[in-house]
């Protein structure tokens, strides 16, 4: 007979095992981290959601994290669409004309350009590539100057495509389909379809454009959430305010409430209000992010592991 190796306590049960003081320093280090994150990031989100349903007072006095009341939600849902003749719809409307335009541009263009440098050689290819390196690394507010300049000199300034157009030309989106392209889709494969008698732009359209559905989806996803929340460009393009973006709206709504700009007169906005506008501006983006989700986490593990 096998000797029975397993340790039992004075009832007959088996002893369980100790956690070393290794498993014990990780689970603690997991949670620290998590609260931390909690603390710093869904608090504020979880504060943002309940001030829209207070009212000014009940922001400033209740409990930061309780819930005010729905008649209180919607005084403030009229409140903040009866601000210059329902501007907050204008603005939105403004923001998904632009991001819905300069994506489909974008599209046109990153895709077929990060294809090119990853699957074809041609003389100044690797200047070209280090070019998109460093544009894609400059901070965004490093272009503006000379974006307006370009735009000023060919007379778009407070036009939409003085928006439309910059937004359009977007460097992180050629460099993503660029690894995609050198990482997850096999040579081999668009060789034998130009074997078969496929010409290049076939190649690229019957064989690595169906391929490139994960990045075509992470590469849109980040250029909409670019084009989304950019503020500092339809700040400086756009002086005229039916011409704002949601980002630019909520700005102007910031120096409409009394607490930061005690001489407004009234057009005053509440801070619930702004909450709420702030709310309005973030939900598109996630939306988008919720329905492209499967596509966003398949597209950034493509290449990352090959047979």
């Amino acid at each position: 007979m096998k000797r029975d190796r397993t340790a039992k306590n004075g009832r007959g049960e088996p002893r369980r095992r100790s956690r070393s003081p290794r498993h014990v320093t990780s689970r603690l280090l997991a949670g620290s981290i998590l609260t931390v994150f909690v603390v710093f990031f869904v608090l504020p989100v979880l504060w943002l959601l309940l001030a829209a349903t207070k009212t000014d007072q009940q922001l400033v006095h209740s409990n930061p994290l309780s819930f005010g009341s729905w008649h209180a939600l919607t005084a403030n849902w009229h409140a903040l669409t009866a601000f210059q003749d329902d501007a907050i719809l204008l603005w939105l409307r403004n923001s998904a004309l632009y991001a819905a335009i300069s994506l489909v541009i974008t599209l046109c263009l990153a895709i077929p350009a990060g294809y090119a440098l990853a699957m074809t050689e041609f003389r100044g290819r690797h200047t070209l590539l280090i070019a998109t390196l460093v544009v894609m690394l400059m901070p965004n507010a490093t272009l503006v100057v000379p974006l307006f300049l370009e735009i000023n000199a060919v007379h778009l300034i407070g036009t939409m495509w003085s928006i439309i157009l910059p937004y359009s030309f977007y460097p992180f989106g050629v460099y993503l389909t660029y690894i995609y392209f050198t990482t997850a889709v096999p040579k081999d494969l668009l060789a034998a379809a130009r074997i078969d008698g496929c010409s290049e732009f076939g190649v690229f359209r019957h064989v690595a454009l169906p391929l490139a559905t994960p990045v075509i989806a992470l590469v849109g996803f980040f250029s909409f959430v670019a084009n989304w929340t950019n503020y500092f460009l339809p700040y400086v393009m756009l002086p005229d305010s039916t011409q704002m973006p949601i980002q630019v709206g909520v700005g102007s709504l910031l120096s409409n409430v009394p607490s930061f700009n005690p001489t407004v007169g009234s057009l005053a906005i509440q801070r619930p209000q702004l909450a709420l506008a702030t709310l309005i501006a973030i939900t598109p983006v996630l939306v988008v992010f919720l329905f492209a989700q499967r596509f966003l986490v398949s597209g950034m593990l493509a290449g990352a592991t090959k047979e």
